[in-house]
């Protein structure tokens, strides 16, 4: 559902990549006893990690997973929402291949992240480094170094210039995590449509049916109107927010996505442009629990985007806002 994430090292993975991500004692968390040299890290929890390689040493032949710096709170579970900064290095040369650290933010925007959930294939980061994350502490610092047959395995792209026995560094540090059900959905008693809106039939555990007004213009600006209104905490620019949603063109009333037909709950940084501008605008300062429908134009949608099937088009979504990390 990360509709305008940039691609940063594409080339590393064999799929798609929109992102990519040293130390004292091992977690155990590794493939054996290291026998060699592990990369050592520097900075702050929060700021942009240093990392330095042993000089003449030979890195470590097995896969190594370290504890920086141990954050607090509860343990990252399995299926746990994570959203993380993260950066990867070569061990020779010191090539940095990418990260979160690299993008900009305003004065007023949070910095891009990225939002991940355990156990699940990623277009951002190996399994293998994502699955090193379970059973720390979000405010942790991770270290993560094996070689990329190892933590790329058959994803690893052959024209990427990376060969399978290059040494990868990897240092990750989850900011926030959230468990929450992938059939989980917003309860309560739905407000009527206001005038001019879409109007919404939820059935549990199915995508919303979504039927636009016979014969109505689509508005040229952003609408939006809370359905049910929930008790949560309100959500927050740069946070992950956890949904289910279903989204339809406003011209013939078709779907077009939905979380139901994906496995359930997503998630996706919200307020930092990494999703279309209509969802940071609408969803914002909602509050968890929300049902919120929106009618987003082009402008708003993917406007800005020609290539995009659905540039020409209005969106309505109807968005359960079920957690933030």
């Amino acid at each position: 559902m990360n509709y305008n994430m940039k691609r940063r090292v594409a080339a590393l993975l064999a799929v798609p990549a929109l992102l990519f991500t040293a130390a004292c004692g091992s977690d155990g968390g590794g493939s054996g006893e290291s026998a060699g040299g592990v990369a050592q890290v520097k900075g702050k929890v929060g700021a942009k990690p240093e990392i330095s390689v042993p000089k003449d040493a030979e890195p470590s032949k097995k896969t190594v997973v370290e504890t920086v710096s141990e954050g607090s709170g509860s343990a990252i579970k399995a299926s746990d929402f994570v959203r993380l900064d993260w950066t990867v290095e070569k061990w020779e040369g010191a090539q940095e291949l990418g990260g979160t650290w690299a993008t900009a933010s305003g004065e007023k925007t949070p910095r891009r992240q990225s939002v991940e959930q355990i156990g699940k294939a990623s277009q951002q980061m190996p399994g293998k480094v994502l699955d090193a994350l379970k059973g720390k502490k979000p405010g942790s610092r991770i270290l993560v170094q094996g070689t990329a047959g190892d933590l790329l395995g058959k994803s690893l792209n052959p024209s990427s210039g990376i060969s399978a026995n290059d040494v990868l560094i990897w240092v990750v540090d989850p900011v926030g995590a959230a468990s929450v059900d992938a059939k989980a959905e917003v309860k309560g008693e739905q407000a009527a449509p206001e005038a001019g809106m879409p109007e919404v039939s939820a059935p549990s555990q199915k995508a919303a049916t979504i039927t636009i007004p016979k014969g109505a213009k689509a508005p040229k600006e952003l609408k939006e109107q809370v359905l049910i209104k929930g008790d949560g905490k309100k959500v927050e620019a740069g946070q992950a927010l956890i949904a289910q949603y279903t989204g339809v063109k406003w011209e013939d009333g078709k779907k077009f996505d939905s979380s139901w037909d994906h496995g359930g709950a997503t998630a996706f940084q919200i307020g930092t442009g990494s999703v279309v501008a209509g969802w940071d605008k609408g969803l914002v300062g909602k509050n968890v629990g929300d049902r919120v429908l929106l009618v987003i134009p082009p402008s708003l949608g993917y406007g800005a985007n020609p290539s995009s099937e659905l540039a020409k088009n209005t969106l309505v979504f109807v968005v359960d806002i079920l957690g933030t990390a």
